[in-house]
């Protein structure tokens, strides 16, 4: 299976995606999951809405180039900002392609991971779109990168979302390369436990690089790890494809773009890791990161160690095959879309006026990339 058509679909739909609750948000890039009609008006008279934005359009160059540069210089974190599971929105956020406080449009995600990083335009719409209708705020058209903020009060009372990519079971999974298991309590900050891991096994296999095959048995421990500790572990898709993206990606977009190797210094990714920060004189990719390099990528991972979707059924090493798992490229691709229509049909079962058409017009921007892709019929779940 190349899993090249569903690798980044599958970053950001849940298969045990929970309902929210009524909450008011408080902040203007807050999920309205979950929220009355008459609560989400009281929300709308509030802040100006924006709702749905085009698409911008693909990079016209899409060569080497300088990004970290004077116009993009790194800075450190301020009380506030937000970061989260990934260290590559996190980085562009820290250089500024994104907003320095970790809360961005749709337009703003696709446009930074394009000129950042040289990632594919499909890769970055599919990306950007399954994760803003999971975790965004659609009138204002606003999504954290993060969690949310302080300023918004104690957390809500399970299972409310509030949103931000660190909301477990939306985009972020289980067995992370360098974040714990949301079951232990932080799912989003940086564990120099578990990196340690990546240059332990990478001193071994890679010879002091993280190269794909110390990707690979990286990405096999923690999968073992989570097993073997963490009773509520899920490894089912889309998680499955998830975390053996999460692995390839710092090859795809954290070596520098002039190196014909393709393997990583461990200081350069401790840098992405945890400091959010590009290397001095830094050059993206040369040639953008599409599904099929995204699919060679993911095969040799799975090659190096088979493994079966699944799940911890209750227990810790009790993990079972996920009876659902499907293996056609096509039939993945569109089994995930339309679960995902359905999940979004279940965070909001009856959104009306500015909100069903900000809802309406971000599937749209969604599917469009989908169809590219797969021979996939259009849902159409607010008529």
């Amino acid at each position: 299976m190349r899993l090249s058509l569903i690798v980044v679909l599958a970053q950001a739909i849940a298969i045990h995606l929970p309902v929210a609750t009524a909450l008011s948000p408080r902040l203007p890039h807050e999920s309205l999951a979950g929220l009355t009609h008459e609560e989400v008006e009281e929300f709308a008279r509030s802040v100006d809405i924006i709702g749905a934005q085009p698409i911008p359009p693909p990079l016209t160059d899409t060569s080497a180039k300088l990004v970290n540069d004077r116009a993009h210089p790194w800075r450190p974190l301020l009380p506030g900002q937000q970061r989260g599971p990934c260290p590559g929105l996190n980085t562009l956020a820290s250089h500024g392609y994104l907003p320095r406080s970790g809360v961005a449009t749709p337009a703003q995600l696709i446009n930074a991971v394009q000129e950042g990083f040289n990632m594919g335009w499909g890769v970055a719409v599919l990306v950007t779109y399954a994760a803003f209708l999971m975790d965004g705020n659609q009138l204002t058209n606003l999504m954290s990168i993060g969690i949310k903020s302080l300023l918004t009060g104690p957390p809500p009372p399970a299972p409310a979302i509030v949103g931000g990519l660190s909301t477990h079971g939306t985009f972020e999974g289980d067995a992370s390369m360098t974040r714990g298991d949301a079951f232990f309590g932080d799912n989003h900050s940086f564990n120099e436990t578990l990196f340690q891991q990546i240059v332990d096994i990478s001193n071994k296999v890679g010879g002091g690089k993280y190269n794909l095959s110390a990707a690979a048995d990286a990405r096999f421990l923690r999968i073992q790890q989570s097993i073997a500790t963490n009773p509520t572990f899920v490894f089912s898709n889309p998680r499955f494809a998830t975390a053996y993206v999460e692995a390839i990606f710092p090859l795809a977009f954290f070596v520098d773009g002039r190196s014909t190797e393709q393997a990583l210094d461990l200081k350069v990714m401790r840098g992405f890791f945890q400091d959010s920060r590009m290397p001095r004189d830094f050059f993206r990719r040369n040639g953008t990161f599409d599904f099929g390099t995204a699919g060679e990528g993911v095969q040799f991972l799975m090659n190096a160690h088979p493994f079966f979707p699944g799940f911890n059924d209750g227990a810790v090493d009790n993990f079972v095959p996920d009876p659902d798992f499907l293996g056609n490229d096509t039939e993945i691709l569109c089994a995930l879309y339309h679960k995902f229509v359905n999940i979004t049909v279940e965070l909001y079962p009856n959104p009306r006026g500015a909100l069903r058409t900000a809802l309406n017009k971000n599937l749209d921007n969604f599917f469009v990339p989908v169809q590219a892709e797969g021979n996939c019929l259009q849902s159409h779940p607010f008529p």
